[in-house]
């Protein structure tokens, strides 16, 4: 919990705000000068300090999993590892489409995957578009190279190139509104611009950001851009496990059954301006998942 503490130099009161936190074995303390004046709106700072807290803790923590993660990995052989990755995509693929609708039930992708079966009562769009989903997690999988927007378009063709051919790859013309939410999302006009922004951004702060922190802002900002005219959640998610699987880490399924916290985080972010909000989401949801 964080603290406003005064302290007094000469005649003058200067005001902070302190939150100590346990990092490791280590107890560390993040301070602020806030001024000679307790602010108006001192519950927000008393916020971002413990939200830059919660990043320490997390990340001292992330190591850990990171370093067990890559020892087990090398013990495996080569067929269990392609199970592994098997099953992750059967769920991500499952989750992440079913987030935006899609009428598969998790058995449904199971079986087109697993067993070659096309389920039947469902719409083709969404079979087709779940096979391309993971046609481009594979060649995320299998991604080399620099992160660039051709790789992303690349990604989203595979998605759609089957289904609607007419958006598969191509940056949107025309607004974007999505039904039940507050997020007002760039013009048409603009969207190039701000993918170059965003771009500028990672290639400055992928060596400077934890990966996962990374991963949660990645998400966020494109999302937020909403390029495509369709499949942007999705393809934010699958630009999120690149980057974990870029640098190591265990990838990471957001569940349906969390889309509402998911959504709402987002949201929250996106209406105000303040990253936090879902960064902290996607931290604390990736520490439990690797629990």
């Amino acid at each position: 919990m964080s603290t406003i503490k005064k302290r007094k130099v000469g005649n003058r009161e200067y005001y902070y705000v302190e939150h100590s936190f346990k990092a490791g074995k280590k107890v560390k303390v993040v301070s602020r000068y806030i001024g000679k004046k307790v602010p108006y709106n001192i519950e927000e700072i008393k916020d971002d300090i413990e939200h830059e807290a919660m990043k320490l803790t997390i990340f001292d923590r992330l190591k850990g999993i990171k370093a067990k993660y890559q020892k087990e990995q090398g013990k495996l052989p080569k067929s269990e590892r392609e199970k592994m990755t098997e099953d992750f995509l059967v769920h991500f693929i499952y989750d992440s489409s079913k987030i935006e609708g899609s009428s598969l039930s998790l058995n449904d992708t199971k079986g087109l995957f697993l067993h070659n079966i096309t389920p039947k009562n469902r719409p083709v769009k969404d079979v087709r578009e779940a096979e391309g989903y993971r046609e481009a997690f594979y060649s995320m999988l299998n991604f080399k190279g620099r992160l660039s927007f051709e790789i992303i378009k690349k990604w989203h063709a595979m998605m759609f190139r089957n289904t609607t051919d007419y958006i598969a790859g191509k940056i949107r013309v025309h607004k974007i509104i999505v039904t039940g939410s507050r997020a007002v999302f760039p013009h048409p006009e603009d969207v190039q611009k701000l993918l170059k922004g965003f771009f500028n951004w990672y290639n400055k702060e992928e060596k400077k950001l934890n990966p996962v922190e990374l991963a949660a802002l990645a998400h966020l900002k494109f999302v937020s851009i909403h390029p495509f005219s369709d499949g942007n959640g999705r393809i934010s998610r699958l630009l999120a496990n690149y980057i974990l699987k870029k640098h190591g880490y265990p990838l990471f399924n957001i569940k349906f059954g969390d889309r509402i916290a998911y959504y709402k985080s987002l949201e929250t972010s996106q209406v105000h301006y303040k990253p936090k909000y879902f960064v902290r989401y996607f931290l604390k949801s990736y520490m439990k998942a690797n629990s």
